[in-house]
């Protein structure tokens, strides 16, 4: 792990032999004082125009909740009730806005709580910034009171980490963290903060730019993997656009549209993909993969072109590799290197920004003639469209469907992880990017609400609600965050599809482990969810019958003050289809209504 010393890019050099970068000022009206370590980071946030920051007090970082307390910065600190909460808040915020979201906490048990979060923006390329106390400097090693190897324990699972050793490279840490946490492949960054920097005392000048040796990234592709492109794409028959989250992070979404109308060629998404592309087109094939649409898969083990814009080839989408995309040839674009060839081998690799990328293509791309092919993949949507039993109980695609009648598409929808992610993700029909925040490549329960909130705070001001969606298993790992959302008076709903049962694993016993449900059920421990949302100050709904679920949602979108929670009480044994079991081919897709047999 490169060192804060040895990333700056040196113009002189210090007694104790480190270098670091000449900081020249950007005009901050702080610039040139001599303040404290705590002063400056404040000063700092505020100078790289940080808006929101989740924290959580403790004594390693009380010096900077003190300095809060006495400068009230611009910024607005959103105190969480538990730091997975602010980290996962953190992503919410960096996911609805495209802008890196901010974390404060003390040392110890306050920078551990974050791991899962930051692993989380890790595994999905989401920028935050995660500032963690630390012990005094010479304490470090001793097993002082709530030390803990930050940098050591987050190695693995950041983009990079600083520890600020020296006062005077804190404001330059400052920016080169948000730097490298938002360009090239976004990620989380970690700052350890001892405490004794955050007391010295030193000039503040904040850089304008930062330099750092060894770190680079690619906007534009070379032209002759352009040209290449070009050509494969031109003489396809039956081309597959298969697009995932680079595509939205980098901003891409409405040329990758103008493209695929303009070429005519069909487009499925990653869950991290959804709303890159309208699913309202007629192009759109929907979700790809294990619990993707029956016709998208399809689509990809048919096609002879698939071109991977900002995706990453992940197992949950690819299945058995060597059966996976039999017939086609692979244009991968991507920004990092790493991704492109890891999984499946790219015949044409196309490294770059993948919107600047897009815009390059643009222009030399003809529309195509694959009227047979989207004939072809019309066939399969009506042979096993997307559906699910109406017979007189309170299903949970029902529930999602009305949702999306409710807000026209027009919302952000943050799901939790398990069967309620995967129902939102087949029926909410996105439409817009950065409509769909969930995590994806960790999985992690008791994501949605705190990064709901998050979305909330990023979005305030606009006319857009945001709803959270979770699983009664995933919703209690973070519901204390309501307190929060209750706080702040966030106009948030939360809906509870409530099946008593952690349901994704529940499904699994059901269809691999005959019928075994082992620590699945949930009936005898759960709370009731409508007075756990009025102890937390908010209101509480419960639909217990299909007829309910309109009522509930329209009376939950006229409370405009406060969170809403809806408790849907679904039946227990609807299960997530299609599905591609684990380790399986595509073609061995296991769907509601067929049989993969009389699908094909």
């Amino acid at each position: 792990m490169k060192s804060t010393d040895t990333l700056f890019k040196p113009s002189k050099t210090r007694q104790n032999g480190s270098v670091a970068g000449e900081p020249q000022s950007n005009g901050s009206p702080h610039a040139g004082q001599v303040l404290s370590g705590a002063e400056i980071l404040i000063r700092s946030l505020e100078a790289q125009g940080v808006e929101y920051v989740f924290g959580h007090p403790g004594g390693a970082v009380i010096k900077i909740y003190d300095e809060m307390a006495r400068l009230e910065p611009k910024f607005k600190h959103v105190l969480v009730r538990h730091e997975q909460g602010g980290t996962h808040a953190a992503e919410g915020y960096a996911k609805a806005t495209g802008r890196a979201g901010t974390v404060l906490v003390t040392s110890g048990p306050g920078a551990t709580n974050c791991v899962t979060g930051i692993a989380d923006a890790y595994m999905d390329s989401i920028p935050i910034v995660v500032f963690t106390g630390q012990v005094p400097t010479h304490l470090i090693g001793n097993d002082a009171f709530q030390e803990c190897d930050t940098i050591g324990v987050t190695r693995s699972i950041t983009k990079h980490s600083f520890l600020v050793r020296d006062v005077k490279e804190l404001a330059a840490t400052v920016k080169a963290a948000y730097h490298i946490a938002e360009t090239g492949r976004p990620g989380p960054v970690v700052v350890d903060l001892p405490k004794d920097v955050l007391m010295a005392e030193t000039e503040f000048n904040f850089p304008p730019d930062i330099s750092l040796r060894g770190y680079s990234y690619v906007k534009k592709a070379p032209e002759d993997q352009i040209e290449r492109a070009v050509e494969m794409i031109n003489r396809s028959k039956q081309p597959l656009l298969y697009v995932g989250g680079g595509t939205i992070n980098s901003g891409g979404g409405e040329i990758l549209t103008r493209i695929a109308r303009k070429a005519r060629i069909p487009v499925t998404t990653t869950l991290h993909g959804l709303g890159a592309f309208p699913e309202n087109d007629e192009l759109s094939v929907g979700m790809l993969g294990m619990h993707g649409t029956w016709y998208a898969n399809q689509a990809v083990q048919n096609a002879d072109l698939l071109i991977a814009v900002g995706a990453r080839f992940d197992d949950r989408v690819t299945g058995k590799l060597d059966a996976w995309a039999p017939h086609a040839r692979i244009i991968h674009i991507d920004i990092d290197p790493a991704c492109i060839s890891k999984n499946v081998p790219a015949d044409c690799p196309v490294l770059g920004d993948v919107k600047a990328v897009l815009g390059q293509l643009e222009p030399h791309l003809n529309q195509l003639d694959t009227s047979a092919w989207l004939d072809r993949i019309s066939e399969w949507k009506k042979q096993c469209p997307l559906d699910f039993e109406s017979d007189g109980n309170l299903r949970p695609q029902q529930v999602i469907r009305s949702l999306r009648a409710k807000t026209g598409g027009h919302a952000i929808v943050v799901t939790d992880v398990g069967q309620n992610q995967m129902w939102t993700a087949q029926f909410f029909d996105y439409v817009e990017p950065r409509s769909h925040i969930t995590s994806g490549g960790l999985g992690t329960m008791g994501f949605s609400l705190p990064a709901a909130i998050g979305a909330c705070f990023g979005v305030r001001g606009r006319d857009l609600p945001v709803i959270s969606v979770n699983g009664d298993g995933g919703f209690l790992m973070n519901s204390q965050e309501l307190g929060v959302a209750a706080a702040h008076g966030l106009p948030l709903k939360v809906v509870i599809m409530n099946n008593n049962f952690l349901g994704m694993v529940r499904q699994w016993q059901e269809l691999f482990h005959e019928n075994r449900f082992s620590h699945t059920d949930l009936t005898d421990t759960n709370p009731d969810f409508v007075k756990l949302a009025e102890a937390y100050h908010c209101v509480g709904l419960r639909a217990t019958r299909p007829e309910d679920v309109d009522a509930v949602i329209d009376e939950a979108w006229k409370i405009n003050d406060r969170p809403v929670v809806m408790d849907f009480q679904v039946i227990k044994e609807e299960m997530v289809f299609p599905m591609v079991p684990a380790g399986a081919a595509t073609d061995d897709m296991i769907t509601q209504r067929f049989t993969p047999e009389n699908c094909a």
